[in-house]
């Protein structure tokens, strides 16, 4: 007998052997004993499929056939196992089966070695094979399943900010499947995208996922956009450093409790973003300027209130109107501090209160009427907010931006 006697010997029990490699390979490796995972029958089936065709490989020769063991690659991809433990259990059975083809050649003293160390060369170079498709199958499986589960968590995340989903079950049923709490806190994050297609905030999922802070992104043509679970006290905070150390510019929504309430929620987010001065990175919170919030929903009544308030300043030639402007800013940034005001524009107190009472005498209205001071600080915001990046028509940035000051030449 030589070793395809032996090989068609053993094949003969192979039903034993699949069922003694099943309870091998779930004794030592740990992946493999949950039940609900890879349960016992179907792994006793692969195991009694691959020892057929490798044995029926040593005594008929048969062609090297990877297809079952690409069935097997694919197979542990769809139920969650990792390809490292499916390769290790690969290499289990190839190890147990030429130790049941030893274990029998040792009953033929006619077998020679010089067979058994050709076997044993065979053997490896077939379990290289059937490792690679089984890791081949395994990857494109997983990348198959990952591509699904993304569109599948993409169009989960996009229903949950059109409002598509109302219902409080299938509401339930979303947070669960995008690992959300079902109540918050949550906000709501909108960032600039550079290009169509960027990532504004790259990686935020995860380093907000680090912080215990559960997240769902949405990446659109302009912005991206998402969902985050306040789930600790002071996830607001963490998750503020988190978002200004991405060097973005970004619009973050007040907090809110029903998932329903996530479409409105990026609307604020929205309305943030835009309120952002300058064109630099930033995070604006709609919380921390509520009026500027209400300014960048109403444009064309934000138009009007220009118009009525500010015009005799807006038709004074561009010098005059840029440091009018400019100083009321700043005025209204130093909380009506006609001395701070001078100092953040570098210049005499009496200076800023000369422009002061010019501004007066053009609108009409005296600066130190409340009423007064709240339609002139809403049309400021609206100036600002009616040219690209927050910059008047004369180029100014406002105050607190990231643009350097004007030239002492224009004030």
């Amino acid at each position: 007998m030589d070793l395809s006697g032996v090989a068609a010997a053993i094949h003969a029990r192979r039903s034993e052997l699949g069922e003694r490699l099943a309870a091998r390979i779930r004794s030592d490796v740990k992946a493999y004993r949950d039940e609900s995972l890879i349960p016992f029958d179907s792994l006793r089936r692969s195991c009694t499929a691959n020892a057929d065709l490798v044995l029926r490989h040593f005594h008929r020769a048969a062609p090297q056939d990877p297809g079952p063991a690409r069935d097997t690659g694919r197979i542990r991809a769809e139920h969650g196992m990792p390809l490292a433990d499916t390769l290790h259990a690969y290499r289990i059975g190839f190890e147990f089966l030429w130790s049941e083809i030893l274990k029998e050649a040792r009953t033929h003293p006619e077998v020679s070695d010089a067979e058994l160390v050709a076997g044993s060369a065979e053997i490896w170079s077939l379990f290289g094979l059937y490792a690679e498709a089984v890791a081949e199958a395994h990857r494109e499986t997983s990348a198959e399943l990952s591509l699904q589960r993304e569109a599948r968590r993409s169009a989960l995340v996009e229903a949950l900010f059109t409002g598509a989903i109302a219902d409080r079950t299938t509401l339930w049923e979303a947070a669960r499947e995008l690992g959300m709490p079902e109540r918050g806190p949550y906000a709501v994050v909108a960032a600039e995208s550079a290009a169509p297609g960027t990532e504004p905030l790259a990686g935020i999922e995860t380093a907000l996922r680090q912080a215990h802070l559960p997240s769902a992104w949405r990446l659109l043509p302009d912005q991206q956009i998402g969902l985050v679970a306040l789930t600790t006290p002071t996830a607001e905070n963490t998750g503020l450093r988190i978002l200004r150390r991405a060097h973005a510019r970004v619009g973050i929504s007040p907090g809110f409790h029903s998932l329903r309430d996530t479409p409105q929620a990026l609307r604020f987010a929205r309305l943030a973003l835009a309120s952002l001065p300058g064109t630099g990175p930033g995070v604006a919170r709609f919380d921390d300027n509520p009026l500027a919030m209400l300014v960048a929903a109403a444009p064309a009544e934000a138009a009007h209130l220009v118009t009525v308030t500010l015009k005799p300043v807006l038709d004074l030639p561009a010098p005059e109107r840029a440091r009018l402007l400019e100083t009321l800013e700043h005025w209204f940034a130093a909380a009506g501090s006609a001395g701070d005001a001078a100092r953040s524009l570098f210049v005499h107190p009496n200076t800023v209160r000369y422009r002061l009472r010019r501004v007066e005498e053009l609108t009409g209205r005296a600066l130190s009427d409340p009423r007064t001071a709240a339609d002139l600080g809403a049309a400021l915001l609206a100036v600002r907010g009616s040219t690209p990046g927050g910059r008047g028509d004369d180029g100014s940035p406002p105050p607190g931006s990231t643009d350097s000051a004007l030239p002492p030449a224009s004030r």
